[in-house]
């Protein structure tokens, strides 16, 4: 497999479930298995579906805004703000939030993919494996 770039305009998959501007741009769906890379854009009040990555940890880099990260697992919630980094251990059931009044545009992802959650919102075959 070659060099490829992307661009975050052209996403080749948009997740609902983490906002209604998230686009993956690298993930299983264009060969990457172990790296992920979204851009995500939550408008003022906007939050993710509470949700956990099984088999990743997630890292989120907030290029614009503030928010919360809520850590439901530990009952903690934690403000951030552009600059930060926001990393969330695997198996730790969290949910981003744009709830300091103004939007968020991130960009990061689980790693490496999370095949089992793309699985299950039906973004790859059930049957799909990354290869060795």
């Amino acid at each position: 497999m070659a060099i490829r770039v992307f661009h975050r305009d052209k996403p080749s998959l948009c997740l609902p479930l983490i906002s209604k501007d998230a686009r993956f741009v690298v993930w299983p769906g264009v060969g990457a298995w172990r790296a992920n890379m979204n851009y995500v854009r939550l408008e003022p009040g906007e939050a993710n579906v509470p949700h956990i990555h099984t088999l990743s940890e997630d890292t989120i880099f907030i290029l614009e805004g503030e928010g919360t990260i809520y850590d439901y697992t530990n009952d903690i919630k934690l403000p951030f703000h552009s600059g930060c980094v926001v990393h969330v251990p695997i198996g730790v059931k969290h949910a981003v939030a744009a709830d300091r009044g103004v939007g968020i545009v991130s960009v990061g992802g689980p790693s490496p993919a999370d095949v089992p959650m793309l699985k299950a919102v039906g973004a790859i075959p059930k049957d799909a494996v990354a290869p060795q």
